[in-house]
């Protein structure tokens, strides 16, 4: 049974996510919040597994109470959902550490996919989906992706493979698509994958793709390339 925080200003919109998680044998919804100060409140209380987050409402917003939430270390995932803006709010909620973007229009079953795959560990956005918003927002929303590559201590926990996979994951491409140019099987990519994310400290494949940008291992607009270490790292 997945738990679900419904976190909407509208009080007709929570009774319509409260209808289908209600009706669906695998959900159940274990409260609701009309705005993002009382979210953070009762993440603690409930620690739900997933929260379903609006973006605009009054005083603290989404995306701030999704950066308070994420900064507190529980175990409780982020989807956000929202009518207004995707090209002003999608990067900001997911570089708060959302797990999730989508829009309000979207089927029912597509939303309780979206709610299974989040409490299940996995990005809702699909890499290459997610590499098109980066690069369509990036350059608008950050003029610190232009310039050389950032170090980081956490790149130096990764190893070469490890670090190329970082980069084509930043570039968005899938497991396959990985597994086609480095000439791997996917099942050894997906172990790559984890430890990647192990390493770095990314929730799951969103924060990487958004790490890789902020250190330019990638940048908007560029030719898929990998980025070679500049100096030598643990093996592990």
């Amino acid at each position: 049974m997945i738990s679900v925080l419904v976190v909407d200003a509208q009080p007709l919109q929570r009774f319509g996510f409260r209808m289908l998680l209600e009706s669906t044998p695998d959900t159940e919804i274990v409260g609701e919040a009309e705005n993002g100060a009382e979210a953070v409140r009762r993440i603690t209380e409930l620690r739900p597994d997933v929260v379903l987050m609006d973006i605009r409402m009054p005083g603290v917003d989404g995306i701030e109470a999704t950066r308070r939430i994420v900064a507190a270390g529980g175990r409780s995932r982020i989807l956000v959902l929202t009518t207004f803006d995707v090209e002003r709010y999608a990067f900001a909620a997911l570089r708060a550490g959302a797990s999730g973007f989508l829009l309000k229009d979207i089927r029912p079953e597509e939303l309780l996919a979206g709610i299974r795959a989040v409490a299940a560990g996995d990005a809702v956005i699909a890499p290459a989906l997610t590499r098109r918003l980066l690069d369509a927002f990036a350059d608008r929303l950050d003029d610190d992706f232009c310039g050389p590559v950032r170090e980081d201590p956490r790149l130096n926990f990764l190893t070469d493979r490890e670090r190329e996979v970082l980069v084509a994951i930043g570039h968005g491409l899938t497991n396959g698509e990985i597994a086609q140019r480095f000439t791997l099987s996917e099942s050894t990519v997906k172990t790559h994958v984890g430890r990647v994310l192990a390493k770095i400290g990314a929730r799951d494949r969103i924060q990487a793709v958004i790490l890789a940008y902020e250190l330019r291992l990638t940048r908007p607009g560029s030719a898929p390339h990998l980025a070679r270490p500049s100096r030598a790292r643990p093996s592990f």
